[in-house]
């Protein structure tokens, strides 16, 4: 039995360790191009065209039933919500502020707004513990954002700050709609997938690009990284990780991240948090986490 549990335990950690860093690289790649070359929507652009690529087997499959099967209004709502627009509010959030940024308060800002929302849209009760995960990750956001509303520069991250935290409002509104209409995952994703990618011959065509300026190798890896690997391998592991270990254990890798991505941004992109930044970034993943480990009320 221990030997069967020790089977399954392992490769899901390897999985969620592998998770942890395709997000974390994500970040710091996103923060790397767009400081060289690349707009905010010419990465979203390659994300979409990576994750197109990898659902193509299943939209060539369903088509246009996908949509029609959920009905257009829910699906136009849900890719306003974590389609094309959420990537490109992310990214332009990572031209004014650093990746570190992105990492901690996009990830905080869905657990703070799935806790809000969740309470006023259904019946489910809060626990008390879940209560208290969501308050250390108010006070960790407050704290992570305070010292941005000094001087001229910090009034750029400030405005970077806010972007990722209209991010994760919109993420955590597509989890609770998807749950409340009870959506397929793999409905969801590819109708989402495939109404991002109507638009991008516009986008391409009439946008601030600078694909011109950036190498192959430049674009060629963001597709990589922006839609093969964030875009459907985390989303494999995570589902995997789920079967293995349950949506609370699973859950749990996810404070990890933004800690991650602060060792990796340091190191490519030389930059570092102040210690009072750094010490939210503990107090909101350690909120993510105790909100992760909490039993429905």
């Amino acid at each position: 039995m221990l030997a069967a549990e020790d089977r399954n335990t392992k490769p899901a950690i390897l999985a969620g360790l592998a998770m942890i860093g395709i997000y974390a690289v994500q970040f710091v790649a996103a923060r790397f191009s767009l400081r060289e070359h690349l707009t905010a929507t010419d990465l979203a652009t390659l994300r979409f065209v990576g994750a197109g690529m990898v659902m193509l087997p299943v939209i060539w499959r369903s088509g246009l039933a996908t949509g029609k099967a959920l009905g257009w209004r829910r699906a136009l709502t849900l890719t306003a919500l974590a389609g094309l627009p959420y990537p490109i509010i992310i990214n332009w959030g990572l031209t004014y502020a650093p990746a570190a940024h992105g990492a901690a308060l996009c990830p905080a800002s869905i657990v703070f707004f799935s806790f809000v929302l969740s309470y006023i849209a259904t019946t489910d009760k809060v626990s008390r513990q879940r209560t208290v995960g969501v308050a250390a990750i108010i006070a960790g956001l407050t704290l992570f954002i305070a010292p941005a509303n000094i001087g001229g520069n910090m009034k750029d991250v400030f405005f970077g700050d806010l972007l990722f935290v209209a991010s994760g409002a919109m993420f955590a509104a597509y989890a609770v709609l998807v749950r409340r209409w009870r959506v397929d995952p793999v409905t969801a994703t590819a109708t989402v997938v495939l109404l991002s990618c109507v638009p991008l011959p516009l986008l391409y065509l009439f946008a601030p690009s600078g694909l011109h300026a950036a190498s192959v190798a430049e674009i060629a890896s963001q597709i990589v990284i922006q839609g093969f690997l964030a875009g459907a391998a985390a989303m494999f592991l995570f589902t995997y990780i789920v079967r293995q270990l349950g949506s609370q254990a699973a859950s749990l890798f996810m404070p990890c991240v933004p800690i991650a991505t602060v060792l990796i941004a340091m190191t490519v992109l030389g930059e570092t948090p102040t210690g009072i930044q750094f010490a939210a970034i503990l107090i909101m993943a350690a909120g993510m986490a105790f909100s992760a480990i909490s039993r429905p009320a």
